[in-house]
């Protein structure tokens, strides 16, 4: 059940992130050259723009204010309508806010349309309103996303929480209302089987799952279910309002046509999907970064993999948590001396692994093998030093090495217990996204946590009070990258 759940929430969102463009065979022709000075407005075409940006709440952009100025038939106030229609356009072509001002890393492709050329061409035809709502993401998860958003603004003012408080502590055992709600979100958050959801007693099933979450945010994991332990379990309509428009905002910052072979990797989820002409084959879980060494949100091609490889341990972990060990420590970790640098040799005590997917960027982030086999069995798998390792890493590489057609290549060069290189034919692009709403088996969305507390700039940049996010403890790690 569990499971079916995660693959249903990444499919359903990892969809919506992925849908295609207009689904037509060839290219549209490059639209002609436009002058801003060339497109004019009349007093229909201004009440069809108040009415698209009156609006906007279906898009979750409706604490943003949108002004519309100016006025038709004069130079200046036709300009000052373009402007304004533009500054909307551009929020439903590619977000409202730029998550490259946000965050110190973001590399994901983005959406880069000339929207000009296409204001002129509605105006002309009269359908503005239909452009403008065209250039949001057209998929059912954008959809689904927008219904759940206005279906909850009425009641997103009042800050009532989905789980009642009350003054009794909850203890295993005792039989309470509270107990479907409480139930209801461990599941979504992926800490119980939705099997061990039935009535109101608080089961041992349960108890084990809240002792799980309790540990994982620093709280004494005593099952007992406290005003801490409520707070992370519980979301208001108005925290669910505000996580939802973020999620569409995320969405419409990605490209409306990405790679039909890639790989989506969700770092607040801890899930990646590989997606093969367009369909996805493949999902696992992964181990990413600390919540205090963050994996980025990068767009970044795997263009060889590593059998064997060997790991040349970064100066940050060299000084922080290896330095002053000695040299029996090295010794047991197979690692020595070269150059300068601790560089750690093949073999299966290597924080790599058996097997490094060698991606192209600056930041030295790439997926790879562990022999932390035990960190995918966490709920919250925010355990690495930023790179992202993937479960059962050698059989994703050998379907990855089958898929291009260099099996021969790789199994020839595991065999030779030595680091050794296969460059893939073609690369396969990567994204490392963030993702916190997902979709249940019910088609609803389901708010996980923001284990990075990534959520809280792109709200404030929608125009959302600050809200309350419960950071993660991290625990469980190792050495490795």
């Amino acid at each position: 059940m569990r499971n079916r759940l995660i693959v249903s929430s990444l499919l359903a969102v990892t969809v919506a992130l992925a849908a295609c463009g207009s689904g037509s065979e060839t290219p549209d022709a490059p639209a002609p050259a436009v002058s801003i000075s060339e497109v004019h407005w009349n007093d229909a075409a201004v009440r069809d723009l108040r009415a698209a940006i009156d609006s906007r709440q279906a898009h979750g952009l409706d604490h943003m204010n949108f002004a519309v100025d100016g006025r038709p038939g004069s130079a200046e106030g036709d300009r000052a309508l373009t402007e304004s229609a533009l500054r909307y356009a551009s929020a439903l072509a590619r977000g409202a806010s730029d998550p490259k001002k946000l965050y110190d890393i973001y590399s994901v492709p983005r959406p880069d349309p000339n929207l000009l050329p296409g204001l002129a061409k509605a105006l002309k035809g009269g359908d503005l309103k239909d452009w403008l709502e065209g250039l949001a993401p057209q998929d059912d998860g954008y959809r689904r996303l927008s219904k759940a958003y206005m279906s909850l603004r009425g009641s997103s003012d009042a800050p009532t929480p989905a789980i009642a408080h009350d003054s009794e502590l909850l203890k295993p055992g005792n039989t309470d209302p509270r107990v479907p709600l409480i139930a209801r979100q461990l599941v979504a958050s992926d800490y119980l089987d939705g099997k061990d959801t039935q009535g109101d007693r608080y089961s041992p099933a349960m108890v084990k799952a809240v002792q799980r979450m309790q540990a994982d945010y620093g709280i004494k994991p005593d099952g007992v279910i406290g005003k801490d332990a409520l707070e992370i379990l519980n979301l208001s309509d108005a925290d669910k309002v505000r996580a939802i428009a973020v999620a569409m905002e995320r969405m419409r910052w990605l490209q409306r046509d990405p790679p039909k072979t890639r790989i989506d990797v969700n770092v607040a989820a801890g899930r990646l999907i590989y997606w093969r002409d367009g369909k996805m084959v493949d999902t696992r879980k992964v181990v990413v970064g600390k919540p205090e060494n963050q994996t980025p949100q990068l767009g970044s091609p795997i263009y060889r993999l590593v059998a064997n490889p060997t790991w040349t341990v970064p100066r940050s972990i060299q000084n922080k948590e290896i330095a002053g060990k000695g040299s029996a420590y090295l010794r047991r970790n197979n690692m020595a001396w070269k150059d300068g640098w601790v560089v750690q040799q093949p073999g299966p005590k290597n924080s790599l692994g058996l097997v490094k997917f060698d991606m192209k960027n600056e930041h030295q982030i790439y997926l790879h093998d562990t022999p932390a086999k035990q960190l995918f069995q966490e709920v919250q798998r925010q355990r690495s030093h930023g790179c992202v390792r993937v479960e059962d890493a050698l059989g994703f590489a050998e379907m990855l090495a089958r898929d291009e057609g260099v099996l021969d290549e790789w199994h020839r060069a595991r065999a030779t217990g030595k680091e050794t290189f296969v460059p893939l034919p073609r690369e396969i692009p990567v994204r490392l996204l963030y993702d916190t709403v997902l979709f249940g088996e019910d088609g609803e969305p389901v708010i996980r946590s923001d284990p990075y507390g990534r959520d809280e700039s792109v709200a404030t940049a929608l125009g959302f009070a600050a809200g309350t996010n419960h950071q993660l403890r991290a625990n469980g790690g190792d050495v490795g990258p």
